[in-house]
C-alpha cells in the first residue's frame, strides 16, 4: 500500500516559492489534485505536485 503525502495550500505555496494564489489557480485548472476533508479543510496529494514542476532546458547552441 503507497502512502500519499497530503500538504495545505500554503505549505505547498511556501515550498514552491509561489503565492496561495497560484496553487489555488493550479487547483482550480486541474494541474495539481486537492482534496477537501471538511467544510474549510483542503489538502494537497504532494505527488501532484511533482508533476507540475518540469526542469527548464538550454539551447546549446
Amino acid at each position: 500500500m503507497s502512502h500519499t503525502e497530503w500538504r495545505s495550500i500554503a505549505e505547498v505555496a511556501g515550498d514552491m516559492g509561489v503565492s496561495t494564489d497560484t496553487v489555488q489557480r493550479r487547483i482550480t485548472d486541474g494541474t495539481i489534485r486537492a482534496v477537501k476533508f471538511g467544510p474549510r479543510l483542503i489538502r494537497i496529494d504532494m505527488a501532484s505536485v511533482e508533476g507540475w514542476t518540469r526542469p527548464l532546458t538550454r539551447d546549446v547552441a
